[in-house]
């Protein structure tokens, strides 16, 4: 036993290596992103969006009902100094366009826009990274090599010196699928990306707190950030301040943990918005350069507002339309589509549509800043806790595996499974944790079962030699040796057949035996074995085996025979009487005995070694047939069949019981009740029968009242009735404890 939970252990902890190898592989770490991010995300569905950021689509709808070219990059830049006064006259936190305003238009419409841009003061432009190669030379050497280097291309002169700032929003393009994003790209010196600056326009309400909060933590870090808000907006430099802050905080990474303490303390009076606010600003400069995206969902999740609902042409507007509620509210403008023919910058991600509609690059842009404002990014575990969880599964599983048998094993993996997705999807759907789940759940578990079975049929192989080294002691070497070459030999020895078997036992036995001497009790159990051996001589029976106070009886034929079931039916019936008659007769305490009959394919054969032999039947009807007459003690029977016996059988009285699984076995059997011969029934006894089958089968339709009111009638009628006792108890379980919805009826006994 202690060999075998070592050998247990021992797979448990090469899972668990597995796993670790296999989490430390770039192939590892892809699955989990592309798979097991997926599936989590999947599970989780879609959620509802923060209220404080808008996005305006650039689509073809607005296009047409504004009698605008299909290519946005034509639209008039006084369209969008319309759209950039109408959002700061509503009372636009921040707007942020998603656009790229490389071209200059005419100089009328640049000034109008850049004129927009300035009274708004709150407006943050995209640029883009471009790459450039520049060649690293060593001493003595032409060249060493590149090194490639990105710099901002900023927008057209006249738009960028109006902005509060200038970002770029850099993504993966399909095939690559979007999962994370840069707050600070290092490739471009820690350049801040466009949800960060945006972050930080849409947080300057509560600068001067802020700066105060790191003031009191670290007052020589304050000195050269701008004194107030004013200042910021004034010089137009958000993007410096972003970068200054970074800079302190990667140069003091304890500042942040500072700060958080003071603010928790109440040094600082903010109300409760402002608080979570300072929280999350503290994170996403503290916090490392990229980032998970935490997906609301599909395409249009976030409040997604048309641009023609925002401005119009020629005075006129959408009728009907709803006006969004833009105060407060951060607004990101972008092309957005809500079809995949008119998408032009669609990104492919988690929630990308079966009709090929992707999230937009401005969505995504919206949904990080989203992150970036409530601080709920997706979080992968910390490095030692993922694999401090992939080995501690691998050991459970493989253990587990080796442990148990397959089946169990497996209905055992798959439980512990499904409870560590269940798990692993609660903590992304509340705090957006990261859980591994492919390596875990798919990788570790196959090679743990798959070992696992694998080394059981090592172990069996073993068994096997040990099983041919212990034949040797009882039999002589060349049959040993004759066996071990060729199985096909011990066909011999032995024969297929079809048998009815017939199982019985004395109650009170045990008791019996301790009243009695055993001189005593050998002579009475030699009279009581040759009371129950005459019906079966005389129904042409074989005992095969006796044990204590339990008997086999067997009727055999090369194919399923209905006469020799009728022969083992007569036979159980005449046993019953003959012990009743011995009973009476008995000066000593009575023997009841019970019955249990089943049939099927069989092996006879000599089972013995050296010169003890026993001819007997080996096969899983024998148990069954025990576990059946085991049945009637639970049930108050006297005689209980299978199905397969009494199956197309005529002359016999009997009533069906109800399908049970047994102890020890996987599938489940009808058991009937077998009463009497048919010549000489009565009314009376009919009518027992058919009141218990319409209370059973309204015990299988769950009609619990209804079963227990007839199977009171049936205990009325026949003045005593043990099966309508025992469905009476079970009928109140279910009561109680209803079964679940895939129950048919099915009792499951898990005693003998």
């Amino acid at each position: 036993m202690r060999f075998h939970f070592t050998k247990a252990v021992l797979l448990g902890f090469l899972t668990g290596i597995v796993g670790l190898a296999v989490s430390l592989l770039p192939f590892g770490l892809s699955l989990e992103e592309n798979l097991g991010l997926d599936l989590l995300f999947t599970l989780r569905g879609t959620r509802q969006a923060p209220s404080d950021v808008i996005i305006v689509s650039i689509d073809k709808e607005s296009a047409n009902i504004l009698s605008l070219p299909d290519d946005p990059r034509k639209w008039s830049h006084q369209l969008h100094a319309s759209l950039t006064e109408r959002l700061a006259r509503e009372g636009a936190e921040v707007i942020a366009f998603d656009i790229f305003f490389e071209d200059s238009k005419a100089s009328d419409e640049d000034r109008a826009f850049s004129e927009a841009i300035r009274k708004a003061g709150n407006v943050v432009l995209s640029g883009y990274l471009k790459g450039e190669n520049l060649p690293l030379t060593a001493k003595g050497k032409n060249s060493a090599g590149d090194l490639t280097i990105e710099r901002l291309v900023p927008p057209n002169d006249a738009l960028a010196q109006s902005a509060l700032g200038i970002a770029p929003f850099p993504l993966p393009k399909v095939p690559v699928r979007v999962s994370q994003y840069w707050t600070f790209k290092t490739g471009a010196g820690g350049l801040p990306s466009l949800p960060v600056v945006a972050c930080q326009a849409f947080n300057l309400g509560i600068y001067d707190e802020f700066r105060r909060l790191m003031e009191k933590v670290a007052p020589s870090k304050t000195m050269k950030l701008p004194r107030d808000k004013n200042a910021v907006v004034g010089a137009k430099s958000i993007e410096k301040l972003v970068r200054d802050l970074k800079e302190i905080f990667e140069y003091d990474p304890l500042i942040a943990e500072r700060m958080l303490k003071e603010l928790e303390s109440g040094g600082v009076s903010l109300a409760g918005t402002k608080k979570d606010r300072i929280r999350s600003l503290i994170a996403m400069y503290h916090g490392i350069n990229n980032r998970y995206l935490n997906f609301y969902g599909p395409p249009r999740t976030i409040t997604t507002v048309p641009y023609f609902q925002i401005v119009s042409t020629d005075g006129r507007e959408a009728i009907g339309a709803k006006q969004p509620d833009i105060n407060g509210k951060a607004v990101f403008v972008g092309h957005s589509e809500l079809y995949r023919a008119g998408q032009k910058d669609g990104f492919y991600t988690v929630f990308s549509q079966q009709n090929g509609l992707d999230i937009s690059g401005v969505e995504i842009a919206a949904t990080a800043f989203a992150n970036l404002l409530t601080n709920q990014h997706v979080e992968p575990l910390g490095f030692e806790t993922r694999l401090a969880i992939i080995m501690m599964w691998g050991i459970l599983i493989g253990s587990l595996c080796r442990q148990f048998p397959a089946a169990i094993a497996a209905m055992s993996i798959v439980g512990l499974g499904a409870g560590y997705l269940f798990f692993a999807e609660y903590r992304f759907k509340v705090s957006g944790t990261w859980y591994p789940v492919v390596i875990p759940l798919f990788i570790q578990t196959s090679f743990a079962f798959f070992g696992a079975v694998s080394l059981k049929y090592k172990d069996s192989n073993k068994e096997r030699d040990r099983i041919r080294k212990a034949f040797g002691y009882y039999l002589p070497d060349g049959v040993v040796d004759r066996l071990s070459k060729n199985i096909a030999e011990i066909k011999a020895d032995s024969e297929l057949a079809y048998g009815i078997c017939l199982s019985t036992d004395a109650e009170q036995y045990t008791a019996l035996s301790e009243t009695m001497e055993p001189k005593e009790l050998s002579g009475f159990m030699n009279r009581y074995y040759a009371t129950i051996f005459e019906p079966i001589k005389k129904h042409t029976g074989v005992v095969a085996n006796v044990v204590g106070d339990s008997m086999l009886a067997i009727w055999v034929t090369a194919n399923p025979d209905s006469a020799l079931k009728d022969q083992a039916c007569l036979a159980a019936l005449d046993i019953a009487e003959a012990v009743h008659h011995f009973n009476q007769s008995s000066d000593t305490s009575p023997l009841p005995t019970r019955i249990g009959l089943h049939s099927g394919y069989i092996v006879l054969g000599h089972i013995g070694a050296a010169d003890h032999y026993e001819y007997r039947p080996v096969g899983d009807i024998v148990n069954t047939a025990t576990r059946i007459e085991g049945l009637n003690k639970y049930l108050g029977t006297r005689i209980l069949v299978s199905e397969d016996v009494i199956s197309h059988l005529e002359g016999f009285l009997t009533r069906e019981l109800g399908k049970f699984l047994l102890l020890g076995k996987s599938k489940p059997i009808v058991v009937h009740e077998l009463l009497c011969r048919t010549d000489g029934v009565n009314t009376q006894k009919r009518k027992i029968c058919k009141t218990f089958a319409d209370a059973l089968d309204s015990f299988r339709r769950q009609s619990w009242d209804e079963a227990i009111q007839k199977f009171y009638v049936c205990i009325k009628n026949r003045g005593e009735d043990g099966p309508s006792r025992f469905y009476l108890k079970l009928c109140e379980q279910y009561k109680m404890h209803p079964p679940s919805n895939a129950w048919d009826g099915e009792v499951y006994m898990d005693k003998k």
